[in-house]
């Protein structure tokens, strides 16, 4: 046997940092204190994992049309894969029957998760739900199946490789400090604060506090890095473009930032889990409630944000400003 699994399927960076709680909490009580983690490749949790002591490897699942883990006969794929890798335990933190079919096809002795559909057979430590539990946020059922095993969990943190440390630090090293992260990423479109006012925003705490911003996405933000640089620097601050950096490269950027604002996007929770103060704009999708490490700025006119509301602009810069006052003191 080779210690112990942890499915946790949901596709994104910010799933993969609300779930570090739990991964290591289960890592902590398994008898060589690792685990291996089974997600998505999304998740980029090889990059997130990458100096954690307590994360021994990560496993993709192909899931998508035509990925080796589709359909029924990808499910016999994965299950012969998870034999093979001969795992003593595993630790379900989704509700879908699928992985729990997959874990007992695999012959793993110790079976943990949620009982829903036939997941309530094929678990041997299933954890029942009432109705109203079933339809809880995934992070509220993880926490209800660590107290139930009287698993305390960590603060979610993510450690950072000092490889990237020193690259970044060499790459930036003739940048002025303190440092300051706009996150300019997003998903979708609804949830972009503009150009305007990133722009703005880098001016502004060049000129108050004397930072340097680095702008923090991916490929898919050039477009809109290149018209903040070019709005700063019509100003006479410099922007600097940090976007297309690795998962481990960004991490290391951000854990030596003083502060982080940006859109609701997974770059938010990663920023927060190397324990930089982090700040939200949520004009366009609900704000976090499972999280403490995070500051949401809310519309300023009182208007409540829910998936798709066209309130960004109601979050101005100098109300952003206002709530990084005290985050930016001394």
């Amino acid at each position: 046997m080779s210690g112990t699994l942890v499915i946790q399927p949901l596709p994104g960076i910010g799933d993969m940092v609300w779930h570090l709680p739990h991964i290591h909490a289960i890592a902590q009580a398994s008898p060589d204190g690792t685990v291996t983690v089974l997600t998505k490749a999304r998740s980029r949790a090889e990059q997130l994992f990458a100096a954690d002591p307590q994360v021994r490897d990560v496993l993709f699942l192909e899931r998508e049309r035509g990925g080796r883990h589709a359909g029924p006969i990808g499910l016999l794929r994965l299950a012969w894969q998870l034999r093979a890798q001969r795992f003593d335990s595993v630790w379900i933190l989704h509700d879908s029957a699928r992985y729990a079919v997959a874990a007992w096809l695999a012959g793993i002795p110790r079976r943990i998760g949620y009982a829903t559909g036939a997941a309530r057979v094929l678990l041997n430590k299933p954890l029942s739900l009432t109705p109203e539990q079933h339809v809880w946020h995934p992070i509220d059922k993880a926490d209800l199946l660590m107290r139930a095993h009287g698993l305390n969990m960590p603060a979610a943190r993510l450690v950072v490789a000092a490889d990237a440390t020193v690259r970044i630090r060499s790459r930036f090293a003739a940048t002025a400090k303190p440092w300051v992260a706009l996150g300019i990423g997003t998903s979708e479109p609804y949830k972009q604060w503009g150009a305007p006012r990133f722009a703005e925003l880098a001016c502004a705490l060049a000129q108050r506090y004397g930072m340097s911003a680095f702008l923090i996405g991916g490929d898919g933000e050039r477009v809109l890095g290149d018209e903040i640089i070019a709005q700063a620097a019509r100003q006479g601050v410099t922007v600097r473009n940090a976007l297309g950096l690795s998962v481990a490269d960004t991490m290391a950027l951000l854990a030596d930032c003083r502060v982080y604002v940006g859109n609701d996007t997974g770059f938010l929770n990663v920023a927060a889990a190397v324990g930089v103060p982090a700040f939200g704009l949520f004009g366009a999708s609900p704000p976090l409630i499972h999280t403490d490490m995070i500051r949401c700025l809310l519309p300023e006119d009182g208007s409540v944000p829910s998936y798709g509301t066209p309130y960004m602009d109601r979050i101005s810069v100098p109300g952003v400003l206002a709530a990084l006052a005290d985050a930016l003191r001394g």
